[in-house]
């Protein structure tokens, strides 16, 4: 993990599916999961996916806090 990974989880929207358009960051736990039993897809989005899942499920979701507060400061 790199912090630039974090970065892009307070900023990237996902791509596709139930929830297209929201912060990867702000990703239901329950749909990571699914992705986790599922597989995540391949590519960036992937890994990224993988990751969220990990920081949701191990409770580190405050680690994104500065980064969300750092990109709503340069909008």
């Amino acid at each position: 993990m790199n912090p630039e990974d974090l970065q892009k989880l307070a900023t990237r929207q996902m791509p596709f599916g139930k929830y297209a358009g929201r912060l990867i960051a702000d990703l239901p736990g329950p749909y990571l999961a699914w992705f986790a039993r599922q597989g995540f897809p391949q590519g960036e989005i992937g890994r990224l996916l993988a990751l969220m899942h990990e920081i949701d499920h191990n409770g580190l979701n405050a680690l994104l806090e500065p980064l969300r507060a750092s990109s709503r400061r340069h909008e």
